[in-house]
């Protein structure tokens, strides 16, 4: 399995080359160091995703293999801290830890060592902190999730025309089943999820979607386990929110048995494990962001204490569109993108959903991280992701999804 992974996940170095090449050819002093706390390794998707980006950026500023300290598999306890002082006395410079629940941790290790920065990817107490040393980060991955829908939403129209779906792909209003792994009911994988459906119905609008969370961000059996469920429940494209290879390669499985089923994975290439199954994954270019903020902290730059940034800087990306994508996908999708870099495509644009029937001009959304909504995310007709925090904070729930436990 370990080796199937590593090649299912080498993949997504594809996508990342030359995305944050900005700074290539530039150093850094050979006594700098970076510290890297991830919850994970090489065999879980969003951890080699960080992994790639890392190595990236350690390359365009020629930085050698001692210059970067690894601890991988921490969990998210007193370990994290345990393993963020080991790395301050190394003497890196800064420290990223990968996961939110390192986040409290990595905030106390900023209070301790005053002049050592610390970053937490999707952390939401930077800010509130006011500490000038700790820092949050992640990406506007919602883009991509939105562009990955429009890919699902032209695989829907073709079977449609192709008169490929039956009555068991329908649900009682008349719209298309679609399915959802997702780990948390958290407000990143709500935003992502909601994302991805709007770019679905933004292609063809009459879908529905079901969302069965595992309450794991990685778990391969029982990502594979709800893939099933869903796909016995008759949706047509089942997408996820989930680090494992579970959900697409039980759906291949079902595919290849003659059921009419097909896969939107996440943060990397599916294609090894779902060949014909797979249509795309929505990914993030992690090297964009560590190539600006190891550069940063090599020059004694400030770094922004909330970075959140999407396909106007090449940091999110979908991966490379399989053989059962739709014909004319491509095209689509290359439209779609350069709309959402020139502004004129807002993915969560509050005419294009509703909630109880009605659409949104205003919502209180949790912007500083204390899990109380008291500021107005929408204004200009749509809601304001990742713009006044680097971790999402979408958390509406629309018509057209129902949320499974």
């Amino acid at each position: 399995m370990k080796k199937i992974l590593s090649l299912v996940l080498a993949a997504i170095m594809l996508i990342a080359v030359g995305m944050a090449c900005v700074s290539c050819g530039s150093s850094v002093s050979s006594d700098f160091k970076v510290g890297i706390i991830l919850i994970g390794d090489e065999n879980e998707g969003y951890t080699y995703a960080h992994m790639v980006g890392i190595r990236e950026a350690a390359k365009a500023l020629n930085m050698d293999d001692s210059q970067v300290i690894w601890k991988y598999t921490v969990p998210e306890d007193e370990k994290c801290h345990d393993a963020a002082i080991d790395l301050v006395e190394q003497g890196c410079k800064i420290i990223f830890s990968n996961s939110y629940g390192h986040q409290s941790y990595m905030q106390q290790a900023a209070t301790e060592y005053p002049d050592v920065t610390f970053v937490s990817c999707t952390g939401d107490q930077a800010a509130a902190s006011k500490l000038a040393n700790f820092k949050n980060a992640f990406t506007g991955v919602y883009q991509s999730r939105y562009v990955a829908g429009v890919v699902a939403g032209m695989k829907l129209q073709e079977l449609v025309a192709a008169g490929k779906l039956t009555d068991a792909n329908y649900d009682a209003a008349g719209n298309i089943k679609l399915g959802y792994v997702g780990a948390y009911p958290y407000a990143e994988v709500v935003s992502g999820y909601t994302a991805y459906f709007l770019g679905v119905k933004s292609v063809i609008e009459n879908v529905s979607m079901q969302v069965t969370y595992t309450n794991s961000w990685f778990n391969i059996t029982a990502e594979a386990t709800v893939a099933e469920a869903l796909a016995a429940d008759g949706c047509v494209i089942i997408a996820q929110h989930a680090d494992s290879t579970g959900a697409p390669s039980a759906i291949q499985a079902l595919f290849d048995k003659g059921q009419v089923v097909y896969s939107v994975g996440y943060n990397v290439d599916m294609l090894s494990v779902a060949p014909t199954a797979a249509l795309t994954s929505a990914t993030n270019n992690w090297g964009v962001y560590y190539t600006y903020a190891f550069k940063a902290a090599a020059n004694g730059e400030t770094i922004k204490t909330d970075w959140a940034e999407g396909y106007e800087t090449g940091a999110v990306a979908i991966t490379a569109l399989g053989s059962s994508a739709a014909e004319g996908t491509q095209a689509k999708v290359d439209e779609v993108i350069k709309a959402l870099k020139d502004g004129s495509l807002k993915v969560f644009d509050t005419s294009k959903f509703t909630v109880g029937g009605a659409n949104l001009t205003e919502y209180l959304a949790d912007v500083d991280g204390d899990f109380q909504g008291e500021t107005n995310a929408i204004w200009d007709g749509y809601f304001h992701e990742s713009e006044m925090r680097s971790a999402p904070y979408f958390d509406i729930r629309i018509d057209g999804i129902t949320e499974n436990n």
